[in-house]
């Protein structure tokens, strides 16, 4: 019997012993395998191939538009018309409900669209547009459909651009959530100098020749600049702008960059940071339209001078990075349209610094806007023939 019970415990203990060690085995061989190295796609280089699409034509002056999150257009039309393009039906649509007090006189009219960032659960648009006699507005509406709903008013200026000039008027959302919006100088005309009676980008009680910072719902975010001889903080981000008609923020650092129209001569693009002051009408690179000097360079203490600057003047509109790696070298360069020399120019830029130009449209007519958009697609309007137009790469 003793004998019999031992011989079972030891069998009993060897299957054991065979099954941890099987497990052993298995755990070593599992740990010691040669591992697959982890798969790396090398981003794409050279130069891209460029495929031009006309989505749109006959929509007169498309001043502004967006890209809805389902990839259909919301454009505006300059004499005060709103529409939405079906890039899936190919449906052009009118959209209702828009005020009765756009004015499209002389520069004016329905300008900029941005979509809100939080569309998703607000369906905001937001606009820009010149109202009768010259006043400039900043609105917010709900996109139901093909109607816009709940129009609100956000900012209105104090003032008229007597002349329905430079209005400037972008749109962009910033990477902290705020929105911003660029206003031309506006006033009674335009003139650089010290004795310039239009000294609205100097002066800080106005809308008028800014960058504006401004929380969704249009007030004051509370960490916006406290600028010389103010005691309360306003929308006021920068100031000293002539009519900037392009704002873009770099994906990859954040940095706003904004292009503006100078007098004859003196385009500039430059990079805006809060409580800057560039200088307008006290100092451009440019000269009045009559020859007359406004100043002897661009440097002064505390005013910015621009990156870089257009002479003869090439009236920048419109302003973009490329951001998608189908654009290959070209992706992370920056994208502005030229009214005046009907063109689309392409700026190879390093660590925020313009470089070297490249044209890659022209002839086609005044470039109005550039956007980049979702999908590696690049969207341009056209002012002749009333086109929209996208462009792909691969």
């Amino acid at each position: 019997m003793k004998s019999t019970y031992a011989n079972r415990f030891i069998n009993s203990l060897l299957i054991k012993l065979r099954f941890a060690f099987l497990v052993f085995l298995f755990s070593c061989s599992k740990n010691t395998e040669p591992q697959s190295p982890p798969i790396i796609t090398p981003p794409l280089t050279g130069t891209p191939v460029i495929t031009i699409t006309m989505l749109l034509s006959n929509q007169g002056i498309i001043w502004g538009f967006d890209i809805l999150p389902n990839g259909n257009l919301l454009f505006t039309q300059k004499t005060g018309t709103m529409r939405l393009y079906d890039t899936t039906t190919l449906s052009n649509t009118l959209i209702t409900g828009l005020p009765s007090n756009i004015s499209s006189a002389g520069q004016g009219g329905l300008l900029d669209l941005a979509i809100s960032p939080d569309y998703a659960t607000s369906r905001s648009v937001y606009v820009t547009y010149s109202i009768t006699g010259g006043f400039l507005s900043l609105a917010r509406f709900t996109l139901n459909g093909t109607a816009a709903t709940n129009w609100q008013v956000l900012h209105t200026t104090e003032s008229a651009s007597t002349w329905n000039g430079h209005f400037g008027s972008r749109i962009a959302f910033g990477p902290d959530g705020k929105l911003y919006w660029s206003v031309g100088e506006g006033g009674g005309g335009s003139l650089g100098g010290a004795s310039s009676p239009h000294q609205n980008g100097q002066r800080l009680n106005t809308l008028w020749g800014k960058i504006h910072r401004m929380n969704l719902d249009g007030t004051v975010p509370s960490d916006n600049p406290l600028l010389p001889g103010q005691t309360v903080r306003s929308t006021i981000f920068s100031y000293g702008h002539r009519n900037p008609q392009g704002m873009a923020f770099e994906p990859t650092s954040n940095r706003l960059f904004v292009n503006e129209h100078g007098p004859s001569g003196g385009c500039e693009l430059n990079r805006v940071q809060a409580g800057e002051n560039f200088g307008w009408p006290l100092y451009s690179t440019g000269v009045n339209y009559d020859g007359t000097t406004i100043s002897n360079g661009h440097n002064a203490p505390g005013i910015v001078a621009p990156l870089k600057s257009w002479t003869p003047a090439l009236a920048p509109a419109g302003l973009t990075f490329i951001n998608h790696a189908s654009f290959r070298d070209w992706n992370g360069n920056l994208l502005m349209g030229s009214l005046g020399r009907r063109q689309l120019l392409m700026i190879r830029m390093t660590n925020g610094v313009p470089g070297t130009e490249t044209i890659l449209l022209e002839n086609n007519g005044r470039i109005r806007n550039v956007k980049m958009g979702p999908a590696g697609k690049i969207y341009v309007s056209v002012e002749d023939g009333g086109r929209l137009l996208s462009l792909t790469a691969k």
